[in-house]
């Protein structure tokens, strides 16, 4: 009889939720440093989504998420298209890094981890470059659970 707790899928699960609670405490570290210095929370949204309808559906949804924080958005927002390409592959998502970085935003908010990518490897990487650039990555509560404020 195999245990649940060696399988591939259990081990997936953990590194999910080991990441997660990185990802919360990175978020964490930089939105209280913002507070810290009496600035806003300003996070800029990312969505994989095309033009139309859903996008505008998606940027709806983060601009209500992101107010009900007491943050701010930023004016700008980034997107790619289709069905989420490699992370190396979107131009958008490497722009709202790259403004992020710049300090326009502390954060990048996003409707789901999905919309980043699915792969454990890629998304530690992710979140540690993006935290060395004192930036968080951000979901809308749901698939994750409540964010920290």
């Amino acid at each position: 009889m195999t245990r649940s707790s060696g399988s591939p899928a259990f081990a997936s699960r953990l590194e999910d939720t080991r990441l997660e609670i990185v990802r919360r405490r990175f978020q964490s570290e930089i939105v209280a440093a913002a507070r810290d210095t009496g600035r806003t929370v300003r996070v800029t949204p990312y969505v994989l989504a095309e033009p139309g309808d859903e996008r505008r559906a998606d940027l709806e949804l983060i601009d209500a998420y992101v107010r009900s924080l007491g943050w701010q958005l930023a004016a700008t927002s980034f997107a790619d298209v289709g069905q989420a390409p490699v992370i190396g592959q979107r131009p958008g998502f490497t722009q709202a890094c790259m403004y992020a970085a710049q300090g326009f935003a502390h954060g990048i908010v996003a409707i789901s981890r999905a919309a980043i990518t699915t792969d454990n490897d890629t998304y530690a990487l992710v979140l540690e470059q993006l935290h060395h650039r004192s930036v968080f990555l951000s979901y809308l509560p749901g698939e994750t659970g409540p964010e920290p404020t």
